[in-house]
């Protein structure tokens, strides 16, 4: 089952490719921020990327821990281990980023230790799964006809046995890159979401002054 709000944040199942390794138990006490990217989104260098940055350069000496985890759910050709080096050893934009960048490179170099995530194959109960799955990512499913939910079923069937799972987007039923996770001192998961983390940083400041007013 996916991680809910307010429960224990699972570690990260990942591969460390900049900076030291490291995970979420081992960061007990800090509030940890995850933006997690795929190289091939444009909207993931847009937006999601640069406000990792922004977190990272206003909160590192307070106590906050941003991490970036490189996925992938689509274009596993683009979406390497290799392309990833490339991007956070030389700057190297590829693929759909690339063209809506028209350069080669990526003006901003990422500051934080950055990792590649794990994928599996899914193993277990697969009609109680795509259930499961349908509930974290559909909203009002039960309000479609029969013809569209036996559609999306199809889909969700697809998507557990044909396609690798990223472990970092089952654990926290994430719907997309960019995507975010904030994590409190506790360890406990605060929120996710999808885009621009709009309000990040008043949540961050609320975290950091918990137990001081």
């Amino acid at each position: 089952m996916p991680v809910k709000i307010g429960e224990k944040a699972p570690d990260l199942k990942v591969k460390w490719v900049q900076g030291e390794e490291t995970n979420i138990s081992k960061l007990k006490g800090n509030v940890v921020y995850i933006e997690v990217f795929q190289v091939n989104c444009p909207g993931c260098f847009y937006y999601g990327i640069p406000q990792a940055i922004e977190i990272h350069e206003k909160f590192k000496d307070r106590g906050v821990k941003v991490l970036g985890i490189a996925t992938a759910f689509e274009d596993y050709d683009l979406n390497t281990l290799e392309n990833l080096q490339l991007l956070l050893r030389e700057g190297k934009l590829i693929g759909e980023t690339k063209k809506s960048f028209y350069s080669d490179t990526y003006d901003h170099k990422i500051p934080f230790p950055v990792a590649i995530d794990s994928v599996t194959k899914f193993e277990g109960d697969v009609a109680a799964k795509i259930m499961e799955l349908i509930a974290a990512q559909v909203k009002d499913f039960d309000k479609f006809d029969d013809a569209r939910k036996k559609s999306i079923q199809e889909q969700a069937r697809k998507a557990l046995t044909e396609e690798p799972i990223p472990h970092t987007f089952a654990s926290y039923a994430l719907k997309g890159t960019p995507s975010y996770i904030l994590i409190d001192q506790d360890g406990k998961l605060v929120d996710t979401g999808i885009g621009l983390a709009h309000s990040m940083e008043y949540t961050i400041h609320g975290l950091l002054n918990r137990g001081t007013l």
